[in-house]
């Protein structure tokens, strides 16, 4: 009964591997990482309340912009960045079963013929005495390194740790991807606001023109306020027309995130008319769950602590279990009987005596490396802080901002018109108007300004916090996103 006799072979020395075996190299543990109690930026911040308003993972329909929510939907199908790393995910969850597979026997099977002249006994090629025979085989070999000491394991437990890490870098490209066109969207907007701000001015300036242009026939003004009126109006035109060129590129930065063709992709015209969106800050701890390039360098450091093991392992004995059987005969008619069967089995171990320092020194290597991660992976949380902190500054400053430019803005406007009836009066000179109304302008277009820099504020803050990721992904069996083949 070979087969019988083959795997009580295998199951007796695989019991007894198990028995005996270990797992070298140290045991991960997540390593410290300085967390504040609380946010030094968030005093006076307004979070939303309550908190079923929460960012999910569609974290952009918060600013209930449809088309932002639509342009968001075709990043998540079409941009290639994320493509590519949703195939990078893939290839590292592959590569965790090719570990696994360490875990089992190899076995090989085949067939083999060969036909064998051998000559006589002391005689040349062509003495009688020589013989011609066939040879029939049909082998089956099985090998197994039993994990004795962990290598295999170690190796199971970086490759896991490596397609974790992996899929926290499909959220981080996802996350960088979103926001940035969410950016370049409210972008986009600003430009248009400023676009109708200087064609509602040019309407304006044409009216002046108008005016200077009666007075100076009626000889109240001379032509020098003609020529002052006109000049201002071809620059505002001027400076309307220029605003097409950051639009046009804006637009184009768009599609390319959203995976189209610059040429067939644009976006109808409309000022941003939106407003900073109150947002779930919650607590810093909180960061380290909802950051997913925080959890990529902590994964990555779980990675490179159990390549530690695998290094450290091969300073202990390798052993091999080997089993051979199968069928052999002269005659292709008794070839897969019975009596012409064959088998044997065995068992190797060998440990390497010199290497010139080669295991040591990778060990030494796979030391190093993770003392590289733990450092990139505490960078990268004090990093995250910066960036909510960074974000949150400019919130509340932009806030205070805003609503002083507020009153400027009104301020202006009250002048131009109180400079204009006096204008108009005889008892200033067109000048005062030109400055009174290129101050209207100004202020006006630095209110745009801000409520521009405010949305993007809101967008990085959201990106700073993770957005809608979470570390759930990581024990996911893929990260749920839609990809074009």
């Amino acid at each position: 009964m070979m087969h019988q006799k083959i795997a009580k072979f295998f199951m007796i020395t695989g019991a007894l591997a198990l028995f005996t075996s270990c797992t070298v190299g140290p045991d991960y543990v997540r390593p410290a990482a300085a967390v504040p109690s609380a946010y030094k930026e968030a005093t006076g911040w307004k979070a939303a309340q309550p908190k079923d308003n929460c960012m999910k993972g569609a974290w952009w329909e918060i600013f209930n912009d449809p088309q932002l929510n639509a342009l968001e939907d075709q990043v998540n199908i079409s941009n290639q960045n994320i493509i590519a790393a949703e195939a990078q995910f893939r290839e590292a969850r592959a590569l965790v079963q090719q570990a696994r597979a360490a875990y089992f026997p190899t076995a090989t099977a085949g067939a083999s013929f060969t036909r064998t002249r051998s000559a006589a006994a002391g005689g040349g090629g062509r003495a009688s005495g020589a013989s011609t025979f066939s040879t029939y085989e049909l082998p089956v070999t099985v090998s197994w390194e039993p994990d004795v000491w962990g290598r295999v394991r170690r190796m199971v437990e970086a490759s896991q740790a490596n397609a974790q890490a992996s899929a926290a870098d499909l959220g981080a490209t996802q996350l960088s991807s979103q926001g940035e066109l969410a950016q370049d969207y409210f972008q986009l907007r600003t430009l248009d606001a400023q676009k109708q701000l200087l064609d509602d001015t040019v309407i304006k300036y044409r009216k002046s023109l108008e005016l200077t242009k009666y007075l100076y026939a009626q000889g109240v003004d001379s032509s020098a306020e003609v020529l002052q009126a006109e000049t201002q109006l071809k620059t505002t035109e001027a400076q309307a027309i220029d605003v097409g060129v950051q639009r046009a590129q804006m637009e184009h930065a768009i599609a390319l995130l959203a995976g189209k063709p610059a040429s067939d992709f644009s976006i109808p015209a409309a000022p941003i008319a939106a407003v900073p969106p109150a947002i779930p800050v919650g607590i810093p701890s909180e960061l380290l769950e909802r950051r997913p390039d925080i959890a990529a360098a902590e994964r990555m450091a779980a990675s490179t602590n159990a390549q530690i093991g695998v290094a450290e392992s091969a300073f202990y004995p390798s052993i091999t279990l080997s089993a051979t059987g199968g069928f052999e005969s002269s005659a292709i008619s008794n070839w897969l009987t019975w009596p012409s069967r064959f088998w044997s089995i065995g068992s190797a171990i060998s440990e390497t005596v010199f290497d010139a320092g080669l295991r040591k020194a990778m060990t030494e290597q796979a030391r190093a490396a993770y003392d590289a991660s733990v450092a990139s992976y505490r960078q990268t949380v004090l990093t995250a802080f910066q960036g909510v902190e960074d974000n949150l500054a400019a919130l509340r400053i932009l806030e205070q901002e805003a609503g002083v430019e507020d009153e400027a803005v009104k301020a202006a406007r009250q002048t131009v018109a109180v400079i204009t009836n006096q204008y108009k009066a005889g008892t200033v000179s067109y000048l005062n108007v030109i400055v009174a109304q290129s101050t209207e302008l100004a202020d006006e277009n630095t209110a745009v300004n801000i409520l521009g820099r405010r949305m993007s504020a809101s967008v990085l803050l959201i990106e700073a916090l993770g957005g809608g990721w979470n570390t759930a992904v990581n024990q996911c069996v893929s990260p749920k996103i839609q990809a074009s083949r």
